[in-house]
């Protein structure tokens, strides 16, 4: 019978097939491009191939995709077919079911790479749960596993990057460095790397290492722009706005990319506002740009990660869109269907409150927020956009004694050229 990778058996009598599914995993695992090319060379080699549609599905989220693999799943292995349930509720966006169904499945096939992936990294079904302690749990379910894959080279990056985000960065960025030389062709393990980097300040060394590996990168695939925007991160560090404004042009701002629209959209509205906190003027077309995307694919209320990003783009661009993206997460809050609950509501109100110059309705509403910022998800890089927004609103607000502290904190912990800038501006608040 024919295997993955992780030796778990594959029902196609296809050899070909199954080597074409394992390209695909391998592409995905390691957020390379080719993943689409692989599963669709797999079905057309065995066009029954369950787990080929599912995967192709899973890129794409297509639903439609999702229903065709369950039928086919009628003949394949349990193993497969609880696979396959599990990416399909992940496609069908039933989040309960899928953690639910992952850790259960895991249990019995630990091996399973795809459906342990799901629950981890900064989008993944745990970082989306809303809960405050998903860096925690992404870090503990690896634990959980790791001997089950040894010195596998994607394990190894997920490991690495969940030491990371939980704090342990010694260890994670030893690890990182690790699963980098045991597969070079890893966009996951550079990002975890660059992560481990920037968390422990060490940012002229992070924006080298990735101006060497990044050129071997196919620009297609879906973590290439989301990586130059840590690369812009290390210009911000530096001062150097029309740096970072020129690599928003060259590879985030909305313009036909290949990327998922949750990075176009939640990298390119964070990049705008932290060059606005810094001074950057003149931004205002891309703000409606920017502002025109997520209203085109992220219409309504929902993904939080994209509402809280929507936030700033509606603050900037005008108009009453901010008020109506409040009231529906308001709404869904009441419901019980906001996974991050109130924190959410408070962020995008702190937002509003500093763009239209109330800095002290700012600073109170986004000191609330703070203490449980970790449920919107996404990484430590990622949310530290609203801890910069609460430390500008408190000088504004004549609070300088409080931003030092702020910054004093944060620079006992990753120290930064940027916040030891601040640090000066806010002593002489």
């Amino acid at each position: 019978m024919n295997r993955d990778r992780y030796d778990l058996p594959l029902t196609t009598a296809s050899d070909r097939a199954a080597a074409h599914y394992r390209d695909g995993v391998d592409c995905m695992l390691s957020a390379w491009h080719g993943a689409e090319d692989a599963f669709d060379k797999a079905i057309a080699e065995d066009p029954g191939f369950a787990l080929a549609h599912i995967g192709r599905a899973r890129l794409h989220q297509l639903n439609m995709e999702g229903g065709k693999a369950r039928e086919l799943a009628d003949g394949a292995t349990p193993r497969e077919k609880n696979h396959v349930e599990i990416m399909a509720a992940v496609i069908e966006s039933k989040p309960k079911i899928a953690v639910t169904g992952a850790e259960a499945h895991l249990e019995e096939y630990p091996r399973d790479a795809q459906v342990l992936s799901i629950l981890l990294g900064a989008f993944g079904l745990y970082a989306f749960s809303g809960r405050p302690d998903h860096d925690a749990a992404k870090l503990a379910i690896c634990e959980r596993h790791a001997r089950h894959y040894g010195e596998d080279w994607w394990f190894v990056s997920y490991l690495g990057w969940s030491h990371t985000e939980a704090g342990n960065l010694s260890t994670g960025r030893t690890l990182s460095e690790r699963a980098m030389a045991l597969r070079s062709e890893n966009a996951n393990a550079a990002h975890g790397l660059s992560h481990a980097m920037f968390e422990q300040g060490d940012m002229a060394v992070g924006r080298k290492f990735l101006a060497q590996w990044m050129p071997s990168h196919d620009r297609k695939s879906f973590l290439h722009g989301h990586l130059a925007w840590h690369v812009a991160l290390t210009n911000l560090d530096e001062g150097d706005l029309d740096g970072a404004l020129a690599i928003y042009e060259q590879h985030i701002k909305p313009a036909g990319r290949p990327y998922p629209p949750l990075n176009i959209f939640t990298d390119g509205a964070s990049l705008l506002w932290r060059l606005s906190l810094a001074g950057k003027a003149g931004l205002e077309p891309h703000w409606r740009d920017v502002a025109a995307y997520g209203e085109r694919y992220f219409p309504q209320a929902g993904a939080h990660f994209a509402d809280v990003h929507f936030a700033l783009a509606a603050a900037m661009a005008g108009g009453d869109a901010l008020d109506t993206r409040l009231a529906q997460l308001e709404a869904r809050a009441a419901d019980g269907k906001l996974a991050p609950g109130g924190c959410a509501i408070n962020l995008c109100r702190g937002i509003r409150a500093f763009a239209e110059g109330d800095n002290d309705g700012a600073v109170r509403l986004l000191e609330g927020a703070i203490s449980e910022l970790a449920r919107i998800g996404g990484s430590h890089a990622q949310r530290q956009l609203w801890e910069d927004t609460l430390i500008v609103a408190y000088m504004r607000a004549g609070h300088g004694g409080k931003a030092a502290r702020r910054i004093s904190a944060r620079l006992d912990r990753r120290p930064s050229a940027r916040d030891e800038a601040w640090s000066r501006a806010a002593q002489r608040n």
